[in-house]
């Protein structure tokens, strides 16, 4: 069970500088961290020129411009070579839009497969792209650990631009040059900018220079759908510049052009009017990452760059039941490491796996198990190429990439990650001491205590007349909300449930109907759910409820719901 926490009331000083803001609004503000006028006009009203940073301040910036205009003025043969994720994907997209937008057509883009090939540059890549003519490759949302393999790129004549975000290996690959905010030396205020972010910022920084020839000022922006994308995808702070990619992502979203898009709204019934970064995290999201788990990822990238209506029915009907069968194998997944837990006690460190597991499925299934055992979870299975990788994510208690560190080297082919995330490949002669090595390295690692109660932050109580559209539109001015601007929790207390059900293929999903505001209805949901949480959950039963305020827009029609968190009985 979860611990409920109220969050501290505004400050009167806080709140007196805020007062032209409604009462919640202020609230919700301060909880933010907003406490000025000013900085609440800033974060409620994203402005292009004033938050999109200039983006030649970038370090190394000027320089990449320059090798790739000289690369387009001696119509050199330039590779576009990205990340098959749906931050990647939609970075490659927005160059390649650049390039066709300029009259430039002398491109390729290079997608490796997930499985084949694995994460970044490979030299079989690179020297099938030399065999083709290519003379500069410009990665994007990868290439910052390639050492070797961009040592092999210069070998044979290729320059190697890297326009990367991830943090940097001890040393630095030898490319032509490096644009990446978390390089050593570059002090561009936002470090926390995506792969895809980043591909925007060199293409503002291309026109910025005037040397390449741009038909109308500010075309830029259609960009921004894509670019926006790939902010809300990979999860950084949604907070100053990242802020503005993803309000203006989703405001070009709303009018796209993309056919691919425009089919994929259709199929799954959005309409753009109501497109939220929802929308983008559970639809559009997985859809391109399907492409690279289930099938090949050059199907994502010409989803969102075909101009042809009808392959772009062709390719969203395919990765629509790509993205079923990935939703399919996760659940068996999860049914099965359930299993298994079920007969043994659950250690700190959760490692299991089957020979039989999809590798580029793990990181799915380990999230969904570290939200049910709070605990590092580490899953493994077997790639196409019968080499062992796996799939770690923290419960918040430890360094993933830590945890790894304190295994001996030569233990893994390889691994890295993230503070929450990371993955890595063994021989399947190691796999038997996996578990062992695990709890070891996290015995060493610097653990944080674990509660068994986590705790729910919640930033005001609501009462039923509280639920309305006038407090939708409060709410609606914080989005989009993501990771850095969450979304506000709210406590409803002495809920009356009128009826539950449960939905889905696995039926582990729940719809509660309560007792709302002068007898009406009031609509819940919850997803992916322990069912025996929720065996005691009756009708005519009274509950607290902690939960978000959204729209659902069903056949065109909008309405209000809960997105239930947390539930506990009410004492009366």
């Amino acid at each position: 069970m979860k611990r409920w926490l109220i969050r501290e009331e505004i400050p009167s000083e806080i709140d007196e500088n805020l007062t032209s803001y409604p009462k919640t609004l202020r609230n919700l503000l301060f909880s933010k961290g907003i406490k000025t006028k000013e900085s609440a006009e800033i974060f409620l009203k994203p402005n292009y020129e004033r938050d999109l940073l200039n983006p030649l301040s970038l370090l190394n910036m000027e320089k990449a411009c320059e090798r790739i205009e000289k690369g387009i003025a001696r119509n050199e043969k330039i590779a576009i070579y990205a990340d098959y994720d749906a931050d990647g994907i939609p970075g490659s997209v927005v160059l390649s839009d650049f390039f066709k937008y300029i009259g430039f057509g002398n491109y390729r883009v290079y997608i490796p497969h997930r499985y084949k090939e694995g994460y970044s540059l490979n030299n079989s890549a690179i020297s099938s792209l030399k065999s083709e003519g290519v003379s500069l490759i410009i990665t994007i949302d990868c290439g910052i650990t390639d050492v070797k393999e961009v040592k092999h790129a210069n070998s044979l004549g290729i320059d190697v631009i890297i326009t990367d975000h991830h943090l940097p290996g001890e040393t630095l690959p030898s490319a032509y040059t490096i644009v990446n905010p978390n390089h050593g030396g570059d002090t561009y205020e936002n470090p926390n900018i995506c792969g895809g972010g980043l591909a925007f910022k060199l293409v503002q920084a291309l026109i910025a220079r005037g040397n390449v020839e741009v038909k109308l000022l500010g075309w830029e922006k259609w960009l921004l759908d894509v670019a926006g994308i790939s902010t809300i995808s990979d999860m950084v702070p949604l907070r100053g510049e990242n802020r503005a990619l993803a309000y203006f992502g989703i405001s070009v979203l709303k009018q796209t052009r993309r056919q691919g898009l425009l089919k994929l709204f259709a199929k799954k019934r959005i309409l753009p009017l109501h497109l939220s970064e929802e929308d983008v995290g559970f639809v559009i999201a997985p859809h391109i990452n399907a492409a690279s788990r289930m099938s090949t990822p050059e199907l994502a990238f010409r989803l969102l760059s075909t101009e042809d209506a009808k392959e772009a029915d062709e390719l969203v009907s395919h990765l629509s039941q790509k993205n079923e069968e990935r939703k399919h194998v996760v659940e068996g997944m999860l049914s099965q490491i359930e299993e298994i837990l079920s007969e043994i006690k659950v250690k700190e460190v959760i490692s299991v796996g089957n020979l039989a597991w999809h590798p580029g499925l793990l990181g799915l299934a380990a999230n969904r198990a570290v939200e049910k055992y709070r605990r590092p979870v580490c899953l493994w299975g077997t790639g196409e190429d019968g080499v062992i990788r796996g799939s770690c994510r923290s419960d918040g208690t430890v360094n993933i990439v830590e945890l790894m560190g304190n295994i001996e080297s030569s233990y893994f082919l390889d691994y890295g990650g993230h503070e929450y995330s990371g993955g890595f490949s063994v021989t399947k002669e190691n796999i038997s001491d996996l578990e062992k090595n695990f709890l070891l390295a996290y015995e060493e690692s610097s653990t944080k205590e674990r509660t068994d109660s986590p705790e729910l932050m919640i930033d005001k109580v609501l009462s039923k007349e509280d639920i309305n559209w006038g407090m939708y539109e409060v709410i609606s001015q914080l989005a989009p909300f993501g990771v850095g601007n969450e979304k506000p929790l709210f406590l409803l207390k002495n809920l009356k449930i009128l009826s539950t059900s449960f939905f889905g293929k696995t039926k582990n999903h729940i719809k509660i109907l309560f007792e709302g505001a002068y007898k009406k209805v009031l609509p819940g949901i919850s997803f992916f759910v322990d069912l025996s949480l929720y065996s005691h959950v009756k009708a005519d039963s009274y509950f607290d409820v902690v939960c978000n305020l959204e729209k659902e827009v069903f056949y065109g029609r909008p309405s209000l719901r809960l997105r239930i968190i947390d539930m506990k009985e009410s004492v009366l």
